[in-house]
């Protein structure tokens, strides 16, 4: 029998607290293939000998692109500082496929760390990825487990991922049929905000991104929902004076959460960028997808706000607000899959099991003001479907 050996004080229990420092580096262009390309080139920088190897991952649905994308590949070409990983045929650019179904499986995750592989890029290697923010979760997550991280930068190609996702810290895959189960937390090297990569948008992947800049104001700034309110038209309309300054106002607020909330990793209950989001979430795939990200939230976050409303004393004046908001934006707010309650409230114990723990639910009290509640009144809730409903099709 072995003996126990006497305690010492080298044995002692520790706990030690430990700060990790990161560099969010957020840019903002107005044309990154032309007279901004340096602000590209200044954020691949090296501390080695040799220059950088850069991999360029491109959305396949920007090969339309009859300006910026050829001059921006063109530009990287010339780059003597780097050292341009190019595809087969010669092309700076690896395409892949955007949209959710880039999230669906595997394989462009493997295909991301086949060519990573290949062409024995390190951690002090770029990945650069252009595209919406389906394609950065994709390339993010790959880039973060190869090496345990290669540097990422990011240039996103939707309003809805220059205003939210682009600048967040957050990379998965979707799995076992539910948005993001796979994936890790890490810190982009660069974002960079390109108005001119917007032009190419349908107006409905352009005007379905504003959900999240109404979401955040709703959190964080009523001077921001009222610039919503007032300029939704003009947004909804392409006017890039107002919809370029809702972009930086929303990311901003984004990224001044997540490195100065005190929970970039969300490792607490409290989750307050996801308001909104734990009907959205269970919307987007029972329609497969058929309602994009951007319109799922913007339901969410007027649900949640009549509910608000009905529960914890945000004026009813200010929830119809954010309909209306919503509604001058170009967004929807109702769809079908909507009127199947019941499966539509199990998006609230799916929210829980993402959270880990007790189900935490961000809700308003007042524009500005959010509260964190762990409980929801699934008759009320049901009531606030029907409110819903109701309103979209101008029914008092």
């Amino acid at each position: 029998m072995t003996s126990v050996p006497p305690s010492s004080p080298s044995q002692a229990p520790v706990d030690i607290d430990f700060a990790v420092p990161f560099t969010h580096r957020l840019r903002f262009t107005g044309r990154v293939a032309g007279e901004d390309f340096s602000v590209l080139s200044d954020v691949l920088t090296s501390d080695a000998k040799t220059p950088p190897k850069v991999l360029v991952v491109c959305e396949s649905a920007l090969l339309s692109d009859r300006q910026e994308i050829p001059e921006l590949g063109r530009r990287l070409s010339e780059l003597r500082s780097i050292e341009l990983i190019r595809d087969t045929e010669g092309s700076p650019f690896h395409w892949m496929q955007g949209g959710e179904s880039v999230k669906s499986s595997e394989h462009s995750l493997r295909r991301v760390l086949q060519w990573v592989q290949d062409h024995n890029l390190d951690r002090r290697s770029y990945i650069v990825v252009i595209g919406g923010g389906a394609l950065l979760d994709a390339v993010g997550f790959a880039a973060a487990i190869a090496h345990r991280g290669i540097r990422l930068v990011r240039l996103p190609t939707t309003t809805l991922s220059q205003g939210d996702s682009g600048v967040g810290v957050k990379n998965a895959i979707n799995y076992f049929g539910k948005k993001n189960w796979i994936g890790t937390f890490a810190v982009p090297w660069a974002v960079i905000n390109d108005a001119s990569l917007l032009a190419s948008l349908s107006d409905r992947d352009f005007r379905c991104g504003f959900s999240e800049a109404v979401k955040v104001s709703l959190l964080k700034s009523r001077e921001d929902f009222e610039f919503l309110c007032r300029n939704a038209s003009k947004i909804a309309a392409r006017d890039m004076t107002y919809a370029f300054d809702a972009i930086g106002r929303s990311c901003r607020w984004h990224l001044q959460h997540i490195t100065q909330g005190g929970d970039p990793f969300e490792a607490f209950e409290a989750r307050p960028l996801d308001f909104g989001h734990w009907s959205a979430h269970r919307l987007e795939p029972l329609t497969k997808y058929e309602v994009r990200h951007g319109e799922a939230v913007g339901i969410g976050v007027a649900l949640d706000c009549l509910y608000s409303a009905a529960v914890h004393g945000l004026p009813e004046t200010s929830a119809f607000q954010v309909c209306r908001c919503l509604q001058e934006l170009g967004m929807p707010l109702w769809h079908d899959q909507l009127g199947e309650v019941d499966t539509m409230l199990c998006g609230l114990e799916e929210f829980r099991q993402h959270l880990g723990g007790r189900l935490t639910v961000t809700m308003l009290r007042d524009i500005a003001d959010p509260i964190n509640v762990h409980e929801v009144n699934v008759d009320v809730m049901r009531r606030s479907i029907e409110r819903l409903h109701h309103y979209s099709i101008g029914v008092s």
